[in-house]
């Protein structure tokens, strides 16, 4: 088994369905948020294939949530 520091933590990449069902908004919504700011910038990993770190989503998501949630009261 591998160790680690203390204060290093790990990160996996979602492909955009992942982010998708996460956040549930358009293909369309979705690109124009990452190009306006609104949602964390894509990491190329290839020529092909583009994805998000979790990390950043699970920000954008808390984000968000928070703000409804002080919104509604």
């Amino acid at each position: 088994m591998e160790k680690f520091a203390p204060n290093v933590t790990l990160d996996r990449f979602l492909r955009l369905p992942e982010v998708l069902k996460l956040i549930p908004v358009s293909k369309a919504t979705w690109w124009n948020g990452c190009r306006s700011g609104r949602f964390p910038k894509p990491y190329k990993l290839g020529p092909r294939t583009t994805a998000w770190k979790a990390s950043e989503i699970q920000n954008c998501i808390n984000r968000y949530s928070s703000a409804v949630w002080r919104s509604e009261t």
